[in-house]
């Protein structure tokens, strides 16, 4: 009976290239200043890696449906590459191959790389059909603000939330992460906001703001993984370790039948708990150091923490304000920014989320340091409320 992963894969490097609007730079570059670092973290030679899994999700404008451009930017050794897409959860999803490679003794050491260039479309949000370059996606009846401003909207209705009080915990969520990515050197948006700011900012689909949305960037992350016997070999530094890697699809459900109200996202609560039976987590509140979450929206991160089991049903807005998800909080959210403001490159963010924890994990955060992270949980989300796909990783200290 399979048993999971956990403990069997280590990150043995990472890296992560300056998000934003990189107008001089192709996907090639974003994906050279990534791995550069990466690859030098993990203290190898390229021609030591065997496989590697490639993410970008918006291939019209962007590197095509293959794995060469990976391939040759990188120079790689002629090694397997295999491209793929999962909407916003790509990142997770190139991490995914490279962990379950390792993890099947498929191959000793593997490279996942996610990037996205979305600046150069000429469109403020994400491209469709007349919007942006032209591709496969076509949504005439939904867009992405409006899809969840829906999840808020049935998040109030079910809770009875008053909707100054949920727009003032929206507006916190959004003030902490500007806050925390004043101090990423990496991050898009690099300025803090006030309450006022946020709150008083125009509406883009009521009741989400200018500043309840999560910034489009160019951007690219990756990393390296292998077993916790080579990584010994390799480095002197404490390992850290792939806990847990769960994911879950919309089957149909949410939009399909009457019986989802609108409130939560259903294949998070699904991950998630699958996750914490895989890294062996019972008390999540307790075991769980920080989080990175899928915040396109404000209101996800919200409703989020309830979905994660992080509050209690119906509470999260008192949680919020509370303070619990701040830098200095009970479980510190988005230490790095998150989407809002480190940005949101399809193809990079899941790996992102991943590098934050990797970087507290080895003590290399900066004026971001958490105090003795010991787990660290990532959510990445991609599609719609109704209909989506959510991966949730689990990083930690390795443990014999």
């Amino acid at each position: 009976m399979a048993s999971g992963i956990k403990d069997k894969v280590v990150i043995l490097g990472m890296g992560c290239s300056k998000f934003g609007e990189r107008w001089d730079c192709s996907p090639a570059d974003l994906m050279a200043e990534a791995f550069e670092e990466c690859i030098a973290d993990a203290g190898i030679d390229k021609s030591e890696i065997q496989a590697a899994w490639f993410g970008a999700g918006m291939d019209a404008h962007n590197v095509g449906p293959s794995g060469l451009p990976l391939s040759i930017a990188l120079r790689l050794p002629n090694i397997a590459v295999t491209k793929v897409e999962n909407m916003c959860a790509t990142g997770t999803e190139a991490f995914r191959g490279a962990v379950y490679a390792v993890a099947s003794g498929a191959c000793d050491i593997a490279l996942a790389l996610g990037v996205e260039k979305l600046k150069d479309i000429g469109y403020g949000g994400l491209p469709q059909r007349t919007r942006g370059v032209e591709n496969d996606m076509f949504w005439p009846n939904v867009s992405a603000p409006g899809a969840f401003a829906q999840l808020a909207s049935g998040y109030r209705a079910k809770h009875g939330i008053d909707k100054d009080d949920l727009k003032r915990a929206m507006a916190h969520i959004s003030v902490k992460s500007h806050a925390n990515g004043a101090k990423n050197p990496k991050a898009h948006l690099q300025r803090e906001i006030t309450i006022e700011q946020a709150m008083n900012a125009p509406n883009i689909a009521d009741p989400i703001g200018l500043f309840d949305c999560c910034g489009v960037s160019d951007g690219a992350a990756c990393a390296i993984v292998t077993t916790p016997e080579i990584a010994a070999r390799l480095k002197n530094s404490d390992l850290v370790s792939v806990k847990a890697l769960q994911l879950a699809a919309s089957n149909g459900y949410e939009a399909g039948y009457g019986d989802w109200d609108g409130s939560y996202l259903k294949t998070t609560r699904i991950a998630a708990q699958r996750a914490y039976d895989e890294a062996g987590i019972k008390n999540p509140r307790e075991e769980i150091s920080m989080t990175e979450v899928h915040d396109c929206f404000s209101i996800t991160e919200l409703v989020t923490m309830e979905d994660l089991q992080l509050s209690e049903e119906g509470q999260a807005v008192r949680d919020v304000l509370n303070g619990d998800f701040d830098a200095d909080g009970r479980i510190p959210c988005q230490i790095d920014g998150g989407l809002k403001c480190f940005g949101h490159p399809i193809g990079a963010s899941g790996l992102r989320m991943i590098y934050e924890n990797y970087l507290q994990f080895s003590g290399r955060a900066g004026d971001r340091q958490l105090a003795d992270p010991r787990m660290g949980l990532n959510h990445n989300l991609g599609g719609f409320p109704h209909q989506n796909i959510c991966s949730i990783s689990i990083i930690g200290r390795y443990e014999k």
